[in-house]
């Protein structure tokens, strides 16, 4: 009996570690949420410390499963400031982008805005490690998205967009984690820059939306459609002229403008969550669950991506 029970928990083990790489893990969520959002200082552009200890945290768990982790550094008003880049796949000749900023708007936790995506990155780097990848997978966590920087070129992600293009790196696309763990399933929970876009879409805020222009581009076709056809979470396209309030309010943008196929995956910000820019904006008001969710379909559209 005894030597079953040992070869039963050696068995167990090697499940594990085989199989227990394959979806997001709400308990490793949860800690990352804690570690960025229940800080000292606001994450913003005027506290520096505390901007780069969030980005030596992102470092550090980036390292522990991408062989390729370096800053990007640069410089916005006399100050240098920090992306955090992994690689995957680093062989592969077609690189994906999947991108968050990790710093906040003023004084406040930005728990859904936006450590959600920023862990999103983070449990995406420990579930790609090891997986056999078609494309090289650069994944980006881009300081100063926020005002007074936002729409400039001192953005983290204008820094980067700049950088492909100046490496003449080979961008197959760019995916942008923005705002991912926020629902609400009550009726008129969910807002629209257009009041008839309701009748489409429902009045209910429990869903992702993946978030494109017109004209998107190859890359965010067949993400679209890879992403909606693993349904694992309740997803919505939504395809817009650029000019529609939010259709480009976030790091993505800058991808659009060099010409780069890209979307932006969000639980729609402002139009659902009301905490948007708020200190109320808090951890305790996400739906872990669901943001699991996210990132597992993310995960896999990622992995079986042509």
């Amino acid at each position: 009996m005894k030597k079953q029970l040992i070869l039963f928990i050696i068995l167990s083990l090697i499940c594990l570690s085989f199989f227990g790489n394959n979806s997001a893990d709400t308990i490793k969520i949860k800690a990352h949420l804690t570690a960025i959002t229940k800080t000292q200082q606001p994450r913003n552009h005027k506290n520096i410390d505390q901007l780069n200890k969030t980005a030596s945290y992102i470092y550090n768990e980036f390292s522990h499963y991408a062989d390729t982790v370096y800053f990007q550094n640069y410089t916005a008003n006399g100050k240098e400031y920090k992306n955090v880049i992994c690689v995957f796949g680093i062989n592969n000749p077609k690189t994906i982008v999947v991108g968050a900023h990790y710093d906040v708007c003023d004084n406040q936790e930005g728990a859904d805005d936006n450590a959600s995506g920023t862990v999103g990155l983070l449990e995406l780097a420990r579930l790609l490690k090891g997986k056999v990848l078609n494309h090289r997978i650069e994944m980006v966590a881009y300081t100063l998205e926020e005002p007074p920087y936002f729409r400039t070129n001192k953005m983290g992600s204008y820094i980067h967009a700049k950088s492909l293009v100046d490496n003449k790196t080979d961008v197959y696309g760019m995916v942008c984690l923005e705002m991912i763990g926020y629902f609400d399933d009550a009726k008129k929970s969910q807002d629209y820059p257009i009041g008839i876009l309701s009748w489409i879409y429902g009045n209910k805020g429990n869903y992702i939306t993946l978030v494109n222009k017109f004209g998107k581009g190859k890359f965010a076709r067949k993400f679209n459609k890879g992403f909606k056809k693993k349904k694992l979470i309740n997803t919505k396209k939504f395809v817009a002229p650029k000019w529609l309030p939010g259709i480009d309010f976030s790091d993505h943008l800058n991808y659009w403008q060099f010409g780069f196929s890209s979307l932006m995956i969000t639980d729609t910000a402002f139009y659902r969550n009301k905490n948007y820019h708020k200190k109320t904006d808090k951890m305790e008001t996400l739906n872990i669950t669901k943001m699991a969710q996210v990132i597992d379909s993310t995960l896999e559209t990622l992995i079986n991506l042509e």
